[in-house]
């Protein structure tokens, strides 16, 4: 019987991002597979939230995973490498994703939105999560796939 405690039940994603989803669905997407488990990236600049002229660049991604595995997952935790244009990198690293440490049980994924920002005009980021299999309790790292964070400032889009 699996510790509830480590797998609560999964709680549903709110209706309004089902309109998010969509109207991201026709951008470039990144994807990597670990052991059956899928992580697809979408990226969309934000200019709204930019002000170039103080070298601040701001992105917004939206991650889908999917547990394509016979086995019951709990994300645990995030780490994150993020590398600007100039090859200044910083290193996130916490608990879950977006407050949350989600359980994905068989044939079934986890969407979120969050952001990044840089002080340069591109950048690239990548990083796994750290996750435990149910019942065996294995914990093993799912890789995200390295994507890049392009902006209108920046002249040509090299990544």
């Amino acid at each position: 019987m699996p510790d509830r405690r480590l797998f609560p039940p999964r709680t549903m994603m709110p209706g309004q991002d089902e309109a998010l989803t969509e109207a991201m669905a026709p951008l470039p997407a990144w994807e990597e597979t670990t052991r059956d488990v899928r992580v697809l990236v979408r990226v969309f600049w934000l200019e709204d939230q930019s002000e170039p002229d103080d070298d601040v660049y701001c992105w917004a991604y939206r991650i889908r995973i999917e547990n394509h595995s016979t086995t019951r997952i709990k994300l645990l935790e995030r780490h994150w490498e993020i590398i600007s244009a100039t090859g200044a990198t910083e290193y996130v690293n916490g608990p879950g994703v977006v407050g949350e440490q989600p359980v994905l049980e068989p044939a079934s994924g986890f969407e979120y939105t969050s952001g990044a920002s840089l002080k340069t005009s591109c950048g690239i980021m990548r990083g796994t999560y750290t996750v435990i299999a149910d019942p065996a309790g294995e914990m093993f790292e799912v890789r995200i796939p390295a994507f890049s964070l392009d902006s209108p400032y920046h002249l040509s889009v090299i990544h």
